[in-house]
């Protein structure tokens, strides 16, 4: 049975040509990616310039912190991407609204709890990183408000998440750069006008999130397709709710590993005092470019491996994952080599401070050309959560970069304590994990049928 599609947005997956339409679904993606690094650069750019690095250093002291929690969030909503893409691939109707309406559901009570549990926790868990005491006031102020707004994160993050797997590209990116928009001119008005400092980009962030998913609701509200959201309909079912945490809490662990790995580095970065904190909160900012970049091609590759694995195509399953493979290279050493050419200038938009821009160039130098293999990771995971196996995705990726970047910090790095060691842990990891996902993905793409349509009910 096929879906109705609405009328002009979505990408038919199962169907056509592969490569231009991965194109036109990953280009979207990328630029919805990007316009999210507004948010941070955008309080981290306006801070920097216009209150000073100690503002700075404090703001980029919770992005790991942050991130620890955020990333449960995302990582069920990929349960979410990869559930609904498998029952609108397959044709099945009714799990298709139950999925939707549940992810929605799942979006909400996450979002209070997980927000709730963000301004209790913050100021503990700042203290345990080794934050210093002339920031951590700061630094907790700006994170409890963020947390506050975390109901408008997750309801942004699922919706986005449903409309990506049906093969709607163009309204996530629309609202991103609409709210993002607003909270570039919400930061300069509280920090520039009314000196809020860490509180009025706070503030600036939440208000442009809660814009981002109210448009968000809406647009699934009218949709003219099988994936239209009733406001009365959402709930938990059962079923659904299995499928989509059997995906999301691999996933969720995943991406908690990988911050909670980057929490014990960032510990180390503030081992290094101040300067090094914010030159490395700078370059950061470069490195998320590279990363959105490459990321988009993760989302890509769950969305059309999932939707083509529902359908029971195994040959397409194999095709996305050569060309979103290919592409990922590509566009992985174009952006990673212009991050690295101009490091310096990239760097010079956040901090001003001369010490800081030189910790922050150690860093890029290290991270931005092999971020491709970081790339590679991303696809293979994407297509193994496409195949439904998402906890062979976690167990790899956690014990490929997770535990091994924690080895690295207490075994390599205090034989020669420098920031240089320090980053290194991260090329090394990305290629020892995507040479195993690769060759765990094509296993299971080997031993699966030819037509292997999956009803799932």
């Amino acid at each position: 049975m096929e879906l109705r599609r609405a009328k002009t947005h979505d990408i038919d997956m199962v169907n056509g040509s592969l490569l231009p339409k991965i194109i036109i679904f990953f280009i979207p993606v990328m630029l919805s990616n990007m316009l999210q690094l507004v948010y941070n650069a955008a309080d981290q750019l306006v801070v920097g310039k216009f209150a000073g690095s100690t503002y700075l250093a404090a703001v980029g002291s919770t992005a790991s912190l942050s991130n620890l929690i955020i990333c449960l969030l995302i990582g069920l909503s990929v349960g979410s991407s990869s559930v609904v893409a498998r029952h609108f691939g397959a044709g099945n109707k009714k799990s298709l609204f139950r999925s939707i309406h549940t992810s929605m559901a799942l979006s909400i009570i996450c979002g209070f709890v997980l927000g709730i549990i963000g301004i209790v926790f913050c100021e503990p868990l700042l203290k345990l990183m080794d934050t210093p005491e002339n920031v951590i006031d700061l630094s907790a102020l700006y994170m409890r408000i963020c947390f506050a707004g975390l109901p408008a994160v997750a309801v942004f993050n699922f919706g986005s998440a449903i409309l990506r797997a049906v093969g709607d590209t163009k309204h996530p990116t629309i609202f991103i750069t609409l709210s993002g928009i607003i909270n570039v001119i919400l930061n300069i008005i509280l920090v520039v006008f009314f000196k809020l400092h860490v509180a009025g980009v706070a503030i600036a962030t939440v208000f442009s999130q809660i814009i981002s998913a109210t448009l968000t609701v809406i647009c699934l509200i009218k949709s003219d397709g099988s994936y239209k959201l009733i406001i009365k309909e959402i709930k938990l079912y059962k079923a659904e709710l299995i499928q989509i945490v059997t995906v999301g809490i691999p996933a969720s662990i995943q991406s908690v590993s990988f911050s909670l790995s980057n929490v014990f580095i960032q510990s180390s970065i503030n081992s290094f005092g101040e300067f090094a904190m914010a030159g490395s909160t700078a370059a950061s900012n470069a490195d998320n470019i590279i990363y959105q970049a490459v990321n988009s091609l993760y989302h890509t590759s769950l969305s059309f491996c999932g939707q083509n694995f529902g359908a029971g195509k195994k040959d397409r399953i194999i095709k996305s994952v050569g060309y979103c493979s290919s592409i990922v290279v590509v566009l992985g050493l174009t952006v990673g080599g212009l991050c690295y050419i101009f490091s310096e200038q990239l760097l010079g938009l956040f901090v001003n401070n001369k010490e800081a821009i030189a910790y922050g160039i150690e860093r890029l130098k290290i991270s931005c050309l092999p971020y491709f293999t970081c790339g590679l990771m991303e696809v293979s995971s994407g297509a193994l959560r496409g195949i439904d196996k998402s906890a062979v995705s976690m167990l790899i990726s956690v014990v490929g970069v997770c535990v091994l970047r924690v080895i690295w910090i207490y075994t390599i790095f205090p034989l020669n304590r420098t920031f240089s060691t320090l980053f290194l842990t991260y090329p090394a990891t990305w290629i020892l994990s995507s040479i195993a996902l690769y060759i765990v993905l094509f296993y299971y793409l080997k031993k699966m049928p030819e037509t292997n349509k999956k009803q799932l009910q």
